[in-house]
């Protein structure tokens, strides 16, 4: 694979996007069913979550989750291994700027034009974001009414809490809206503080300089082949 530690350039943000909202298939039947992450701010708002929080997972078990009940139809290996590279590759980039530029950690929201006034469209984020939270639910109970409360501004914007922000007055939906981002970066730094297993930590995932191949060792460490593991 390519260098993993290298950030995504807008051309390669604009690829990984394209990919996630057209990985799904227009005649697939979706109903009822986990569709995953569809798009670059929720895949934002997903590692984000993944990065900041008490444990660190590896790419064979947040995978499933990206993807839902919809893995895509591969074309090839070197598609696999291209979409692989720039999942990982923005997901370190992330937890490089939490752990060493944190207050220049800007989330990707969506912005749409409406009348001609331009307007940030933070939902699709913060529904990955509660996506990666929901993984290690448990673990991230254990911050108690601290985390409960650090994490109400970016759950008010999202369908499993029925969107609540969206029902604030204007000036509450204005400091709701404002508090995520700076929320996201205390949280962050508690977590962080709170990690007692040094493998835990959110160091980038690491891989081999050179292509994995399918019968070799995965990158993300789960000891399997990698077409056991990350490559499905």
């Amino acid at each position: 694979m390519n260098d993993l530690f290298i950030p995504l350039s807008e051309h390669e943000i604009e690829q990984l996007d394209q990919f996630m909202l057209y990985r799904i298939s227009e005649d697939a039947d979706t109903e009822l069913l986990d569709e995953g992450v569809l798009d670059i701010s929720e895949l934002d708002g997903f590692f984000t979550a993944l990065v900041s929080g008490p444990v660190m997972m590896s790419p064979s078990q947040w995978l499933p989750e990206l993807w839902g009940n919809f893995e895509p139809a591969w074309n090839n290996e070197k598609e696999i291994e291209t979409i692989f590279s720039l999942l990982i590759r923005h997901m370190n980039g992330i937890a490089s700027t939490l752990m060493e530029q944190s207050d220049n950690f800007i989330p990707i929201f969506l912005e749409r034009e409406i009348e001609g006034k331009t307007y940030t469209i933070v939902d699709e984020w913060c529904e990955g974001y509660s996506r990666g939270v929901a993984l290690t639910a448990d673990q991230w109970k254990e911050g108690g009414q601290e985390m409960d409360e650090l994490l109400a501004p970016v759950f008010a914007f999202t369908s499993t809490m029925q969107w609540p922000a969206h029902d604030l007055s204007e000036d509450e939906f204005k400091s709701a809206h404002a508090a995520i981002i700076q929320n996201v970066r205390t949280i962050h730094n508690y977590w962080l503080a709170r990690r007692e297993d040094v493998s835990l930590s959110p160091e980038p995932v690491r891989s081999r300089e050179q292509c994995v191949g399918r019968n070799d060792p995965c990158p993300c460490g789960s000891g399997k082949k990698y077409k056991k593991c990350c490559l499905h």
